[in-house]
């Protein structure tokens, strides 16, 4: 006979909150072989990242007004949506293919057309990279391991930028992050379905931004090659099927769009014979290798942050964007593999290593060599493999530090490296914090002397490896926690404080504004100014709706100069050399007179309202008195 304990732990819904709270606390402590604290740290700082990439995030308004606007059309016409308009009325794509804008589109048309709905995907897909960067680590490197590299992918300045923008940058991150961890899994068992996930990953990372998804193709297929636990020909095999794979994920848009009758669909912005293919070959593709790209921003010199040259990425903007932990990242890469020397061919750690590796060398190699448009915030791209190197040579080196001189001597001088690295990067703005150069050094000496000396063998060993943490994240994340309070607005967004060698100040206009530019989705020359771009060119015709300020015709164009006619629907058609639109009102007054004549588009210090009234393009702007 049963008891009522034993009758009510035997009803169903009693054993559904077990099962329930068995999963609650299998979510809390993770995975079983995991030391207790790895979970709740993980959660922790996934949560603080989610902090860090949100709050306040509305300051932007609409950031990148190019693909706010692209958004906002998105979210009214389907056809818009789908080829990535920058108007609901089809007029004129924006000059990258527009998975990005599916996801920002999806947002306006769930919650409302606002500031929050625009930027946060992007902020949660920051949010996302990180997480994922710290399970593909934490594969090889364990727990610490992952979480040291899934700080430093969050608090890297250029990160921090670009989660809180919304240029496509910030998907194809998280894109190509995937794509890593897909190949790091396949490697496990030479799995040619985590293969082929990593291939579609990229695949959309091409539908983010054409070519330079590529980029990380040779080592994903170098390192599958080399170390996949299978022989050869099956190992070639599967490339052939992730190579398909790839092509078809990428290629059923380009063939869409290249089958759309061109009268039938908006004109390829970026392009100059309305081709999808040439935007991705060149403009957006080969073109930028030799600076010869004329697309969007017509035959003008390209703008850059910095010169061509292999050192690039530490000079000029770039260097405070991204190059905090390059040295590191380098020195340990080569002693990480250099101590899993002679080990097994599918050797996991070494494999990581040389994935990672070869991600940011490539990577750094073609950002380096570009001679046409480039720009600091390009470089997130590298934030990933540097962060993922960090984590894997630092818990590498770390648990060796006891069995020879090589790991102890690497990891002493990476940390001292970083020190004076950072300090230099900081001395760039003198006026900016003079005590956190001072704190850098400081710290950072005393860690790379209690490695170098061997002083983790005592008590003195978690003091050690929290300043030679500390060392690796104090600057950074100090830039980081600056430019997230700072408002970005602008086609080139920039870290604040800048940190340029000389520059003289330590922040950016008092308003947050970035400089504009004519790359990233601005379609036509500006001016740099501080502020929220805003597109507006004179109109002929009506002038005012009662008790509203003056209003102006939405236009963007390719460069001034170039005007062209209107066809009979009051939309501009491109001619040779330049593309324009020319929008009309919700209710265009039939007018012969209307005038399409473009100007160039322009930045101004006044900000809009914090939601527009009416479209961010191609419609009636208010404008204040």
């Amino acid at each position: 006979m049963s008891t009522p304990t034993d009758a009510d732990s035997s009803r169903p819904d009693v054993g559904a909150r077990a099962g329930a709270r068995r999963r609650l606390w299998r979510l809390w402590r993770g995975h079983p072989d995991d030391p207790a604290w790895a979970r709740p740290a993980v959660l922790a700082l996934l949560a603080g990242t989610a902090v860090l990439y949100l709050w306040g995030l509305s300051a932007s308004e609409w950031a990148n007004s190019y693909y706010s606007a692209a958004a906002q059309a998105g979210s009214q016409s389907w056809k818009a949506w789908l080829l990535g308009s920058s108007d609901a009325a089809n007029s004129i794509t924006v000059d990258k293919t527009p998975a990005s804008l599916w996801v920002m589109t999806a947002s306006v048309r769930l919650f409302g057309l606002s500031s929050w709905s625009v930027l946060a995907p992007q902020a949660l897909q920051g949010v996302a990279a990180v997480g994922v960067l710290y399970a593909a680590v934490r594969r090889v490197a364990g727990p610490a391991g992952g979480l040291l590299a899934g700080a430093v992918l969050a608090l890297t300045p250029v990160a921090v930028l670009m989660f809180r923008f919304n240029n496509p940058d910030a998907l194809l991150t998280l894109l190509l992050v995937v794509a890593a961890y897909a190949l790091v899994r396949g490697l496990e068992g030479a799995s040619t379905r985590w293969l082929v996930l990593a291939a579609v990953a990229v695949g959309f990372g091409f539908l983010t931004k054409m070519l330079q998804a590529l980029v990380i193709v040779p080592a994903l297929a170098a390192v599958w090659l080399y170390a996949a636990p299978t022989s050869p020909g099956r190992r070639l095999g599967q490339l052939v099927v992730a190579a398909v794979a790839l092509v078809g994920s990428a290629m059923w848009y380009v063939a869409m769009v290249a089958l759309w009758p061109a009268h039938a669909r908006p004109y390829i912005g970026g392009s100059q014979s309305n081709s999808i293919i040439e935007l991705a070959l060149g403009y957006n593709g080969f073109q930028r290798l030799t600076g010869d790209e004329v697309g969007a921003v017509g035959g003008g010199p390209a703008a850059v942050d910095s010169g061509a040259g292999w050192l690039r990425l530490f000079e000029g903007q770039v260097g405070g964007q991204i190059a905090w932990l390059l040295p590191a990242a380098l020195v340990l890469l080569a002693t990480g593999l250099w101590v899993r020397r002679g080990r097994a061919r599918t050797d996991a750690c070494r494999a990581s290593l040389l994935l990672w590796g070869g991600w940011l060398l490539v990577t750094a190699a073609v950002f380096s060599v570009m001679q046409g448009i480039f720009h600091g915030y390009y470089t997130v791209a590298l934030a990933p493999a540097v962060a993922a190197l960090i984590g894997l040579g630092g818990a590498e080196c770390w648990s060796r530090r006891h069995h020879g001189w090589a790991a102890r001597l690497a990891l002493a001088l990476a940390v001292a490296a970083t020190a004076v690295w950072g300090a230099v990067l900081l001395g760039r703005e003198p006026n900016w914090l003079p005590w956190l150069r001072v704190a850098v050094l400081v710290v950072g000496g005393v860690a790379a002397l209690g490695v170098g000396l061997d002083l983790t063998r005592r008590w003195a060993g978690p003091a050690v490896a929290a300043g030679a943490v500390a060392t690796a994240l104090m600057a950074p994340a100090a830039v980081s926690l600056s430019t997230a309070a700072q408002p970005h607005f602008g086609a080139i967004p920039r870290v604040s404080p800048s940190l340029v060698a000389g520059s003289g100040t330590a922040a950016l206009p008092a308003d947050g504004g970035d400089v504009a530019a004519d790359d990233g989705g601005a379609g036509a020359p500006m001016t740099a100014a501080a502020g929220p771009q805003r597109l507006t060119a004179p109109v002929t015709g009506p002038t005012r709706p009662r008790g509203a300020w003056p209003l102006r015709w939405a236009t963007t164009t390719q460069r001034a100069g170039c005007c062209p006619a209107a066809d009979h629907s009051g939309r501009c058609r491109p001619t040779w050399g330049c593309w324009a639109v020319c929008c009309r009102p919700a209710s265009p007054p039939r007018s012969s007179s209307s005038s399409c004549a473009p100007t160039p588009r322009t930045t101004r210090g006044r900000r809009p309202p914090s939601v527009p009234t009416k479209p961010l393009a191609c419609s009636w702007l208010r404008e204040s008195p």
